[in-house]
This record gives C-alpha cells, sequence and structure tokens, in this order.
C-alpha cells in the first residue's frame, strides 16, 4: 500500500498515552519522518526516558497542544473521551485527532461533536496490533508493520478527510486501512478480538492446564496467547460492548452444545457433520 505521508502536511504531533501503543506510534514517526514529536503520560519518567533515547522531542504540554497538527491518543476509552474534551479548546482549527481504542461507538459519538464545534477533525483509530507485554520498554517502530489499521470517521463519504487520514499513517506501515461505521467497528470487533480474549482466558480455567507441559504444541500456544490480558482495559472495553458480545458468547455457546450433545449421545454421524461444516465455514471464509 503505497501512501505519501507528505500529503498529510503534519509536522508535529503530539502523542498522549506512551504505553506500548502510544510508544510505538512515537518511535514509528521518530524513525521515518522528520517531524517533532512530543508525548504526555501519566508517569514522568517515561517522559524522560522517551526524552532522553532520542523518541520525543519533549513532554507534551498544554503551551505546545496548538503547535500540533495531529495529535494521537493512546489511552482507554474513558479517559480518551475525557482528555479530548479537556484540551479541546486548545486544537488548532484543522489538525486531526486520532484515537487508538478498541471501541468507537461511544468515543465517537462523545467526540465528534466536540470536534465539530472547536474546528478540528476527530476519527476513532484501532491499529490491530500488540504483545503480550505492555508499557514503553516493549515499544517498537515497527510493531504495525503489515497490521490492519481500522479508521471511523465522522463521514466515510468525505474523501479528502479520508485521504488525509490514510497518509497520516505511511510512516507507521500499515499493511490494510479498513474504513467503517463505528457500529460496524465495534460489532466485527466483538467477534474478531474480545471474543477471542474470553474464549483464551476461560479455556484457562481448565484443571487440566496445570498439568499441559509436555502435552502442549502450536494448538495450545495459538489458542492461549490472549488469556494473558489487561484485565481493568478489557472490563472497561467488554462492558461497553457487551450487547455486541453477548451476542457472539450465545453464537459459540450453543455450537459448544452441539458438540458435547453429539458425544454424550455418541451420536458419530452427528459429530462428523458438526467438525465438517466447522472445516467447511472456515475454506469459506479463509480459503483452504
Amino acid at each position: 500500500m503505497e501512501l505519501d505521508f507528505s500529503l498529510a502536511n503534519v509536522n508535529t504531533i503530539g502523542v498522549v498515552g506512551l504505553g506500548l501503543i502510544g510508544g510505538s506510534y512515537a518511535k514509528a514517526y521518530r524513525k521515518n519522518t522528520s517531524c517533532k514529536i512530543y508525548g504526555a503520560d501519566k508517569d514522568p519518567a517515561v517522559i524522560s526516558t522517551a526524552v532522553g533515547d532520542g523518541t520525543l522531542d519533549g513532554e507534551l504540554t498544554k503551551e505546545r497542544i496548538p503547535e500540533c497538527d495531529l495529535i494521537l491518543v493512546a489511552l482507554y476509552p474513558e479517559a480518551i473521551i475525557n482528555y479530548v474534551k479537556s484540551i479541546a479548546g486548545l486544537i488548532r482549527p484543522k489538525a486531526y485527532v486520532i484515537d487508538t481504542g478498541g471501541l468507537k461507538r461511544n468515543v465517537c459519538q462523545a467526540l465528534f461533536p466536540v470536534a465539530a464545534e472547536h474546528g478540528f477533525t476527530f476519527i476513532g483509530g484501532h491499529p490491530m496490533a500488540g504483545k503480550r507485554t505492555s508499557g514503553y520498554e516493549y515499544s517498537t517502530a515497527d510493531l504495525f508493520q503489515g497490521a490492519s489499521m481500522i479508521l471511523v470517521p465522522d463521514d466515510v463519504t468525505e474523501f479528502d478527510t479520508l485521504a488525509t487520514a490514510k497518509a497520516i499513517f505511511a510512516p507507521c506501515g500499515f499493511g490494510q486501512i479498513t474504513i467503517c461505521s463505528a457500529e460496524k467497528h465495534d460489532e466485527m470487533i466483538a467477534f474478531t478480538s474480545e471474543l477471542a480474549h474470553i474464549v483464551s482466558n476461560a479455556y484457562m480455567k481448565s484443571p487440566t492446564a496445570r498439568h499441559h507441559q509436555g502435552f502442549s504444541a502450536g494448538s495450545y500456544k495459538d489458542l492461549t496467547r490472549v488469556a494473558w490480558l489487561n484485565e481493568t482495559m478489557w472490563t472497561e472495553i467488554f462492558m461497553a460492548n457487551r450487547d455486541n458480545l453477548i451476542k457472539e458468547l450465545d453464537s459459540i455457546i450453543h455450537s459448544l452444545s452441539e458438540y458435547r450433545d453429539a458425544m454424550a449421545e455418541e451420536d458419530r454421524k452427528r459429530l462428523w457433520e458438526l467438525l465438517h461444516d466447522g472445516k467447511m465455514a472456515k475454506e469459506a471464509v479463509d480459503g483452504k
């Protein structure tokens, strides 16, 4: 995907929240652009570290917010809303503010009107990248290479805004940029991300898990990778998107019950059919 960062007209960037995602954004723009980069974090030691290693040019103070052409907000969903509202009057007109949160309906519903009132552009953003570990010390300039970036604009038909937003992320190396509504985002993420975290987390509660050493390989590793999660963040996300997530949980509980019942009833034909249907569903969606 060839995107030209120069088309974004971004010279100064503010990054709010210097954890894994925010820190990786800052490092990607430092490595691949000549922009000034300021950062804000609740931990002053993180800011000092990021300035000391050359990632940041300085702290993102209130005085520097009006200088920013782009502000990336890498906080939890409720904190995103509160922070952007608190600085809305300082953001310069026509600047872009893009979040990184895993939910879009609540954030976008709250911040689209704020952006319109103050003359800047807010776009919901969700980089589909991460690690088991969190924190600035684990952030890297190449975290987003080849990953998907989801953008949720106020108007999906506004071509100039979308073209600028895509150009903004050229230095990060995303392999795909997906445009959708907030409703579509939250519906799909309930399936592709949130359900996977719950299933993985619940799977590890089997008493058998304590004795898996020597008996596990790729299947175990694939299924349990996201069981190691940030329970504070994911509780907020799950509860805010519970309508979509409950629908997905009901679906998988129903399917699991079918497999269980077929085995309990010693119905070999039914079990074969269920397994075959699942394999065909995978091939229809992702190919062989």
